[in-house]
């Protein structure tokens, strides 16, 4: 499992959203987060944290949000080499197969359908280390 120590970056348009979000990551043990109010601002934190020598090692993020969707983040992550196996959950209200697969094509480690129960995300997060981490 990811370690508490796992720099997790918290993407989502409502402040309340990423308060949840956080306070179920600390139940869960983490402790280390950074956040953002849009995909692009997001990408900035990344590309900060990457620079600060202290990348960033989960992606959460919201799909639907104003300025650059959860989406377009990342597409955008995953057309850059030192970005392309950062884990990302896309937490989405939408369930639809369409958009599911297409961010599946975009490259995203997993997704989460609001409402989630801290279960539900902490199910999500252990089957996203898994997935990156074979054979562990």
């Amino acid at each position: 499992m990811f370690s508490e120590t796992t720099k997790i970056l918290v993407v989502d348009d409502m402040n309340t959203m990423r308060a949840l979000v956080k306070s179920q990551l600390k139940a869960m043990g983490f402790r280390r987060f950074v956040d953002a109010d849009n995909g692009e601002n997001a990408f900035k934190v990344l590309e900060a944290a990457k620079a600060e020598n202290a990348p960033v090692e989960l992606v959460l993020s919201d799909w639907n949000m104003p300025v650059m969707t959860g989406l377009e983040f990342l597409k955008k992550v995953r057309t850059i080499e030192a970005y392309k196996n950062l884990p990302f959950i896309l937490v989405t209200a939408e369930g639809e197969q369409s958009q599911v697969m297409e961010a599946i094509k975009a490259g995203v480690s997993n997704y989460l359908v609001k409402p989630f129960t801290p279960a539900g995300l902490q199910e999500k997060i252990l089957a996203v280390w898994k997935k990156h981490n074979p054979g562990k």
